[in-house]
């Protein structure tokens, strides 16, 4: 497991504890050390642990908007816990983090939703981010930071 997946795991633990709990700490910094105790005691890179939480948390209405607009046929209450906090992360990161490719953004969070998720969560969350991915690609590729080809004039 890359270190990178393995950090997305343990920020969709933590988001889950604290949307399961009423969502009722602000401070998750206790929440996310119980975590890596738990799961990955070995692991160092909190650094993009916390972001990730901390941007989902800061943007949590914006996101919880794009699930509510996305997935039409299930209302924000009744997703499952886990995939509401999986969808979070991959909205995050597909429209707010600028460091993640989008499509590792989506691939990711299917990946984590196949894993903790229910029998058909990987689609679900393949579904709500592909449209969202489709309806906002504009705007993020004017966000992605470009690419820079090497070139050598002659």
């Amino acid at each position: 497991m890359s270190n990178r997946h393995l950090a997305r795991t343990i920020a969709m633990q933590t988001l889950f504890s604290w949307d399961f709990n009423g969502k009722q700490e602000k401070d998750l910094t206790d929440l996310i050390e119980q975590n890596f105790k738990q799961f990955a005691p070995t692991f160092n890179d909190h650094g993009f642990v916390k972001r990730i939480i901390n941007g989902v948390i800061k943007h949590e209405a914006e996101i919880d908007s794009y699930i509510t607009k996305y997935a039409t046929e299930w209302p924000l209450d009744q997703i499952t816990i886990v995939d509401r906090n999986i969808l979070r992360i991959g909205i995050y990161e597909l429209l707010f983090d600028q460091d993640i490719p989008a499509k590792v953004a989506i691939n990711e969070a299917i990946e984590i939703a196949k894993v903790f998720g229910g029998e058909s969560s990987g689609k679900f969350v393949n579904g709500v981010l592909g449209a969202i991915y489709k309806n906002t690609a504009e705007t993020i590729k004017k966000t992605e930071k470009p690419q820079v080809e090497n070139t050598t004039n002659n």
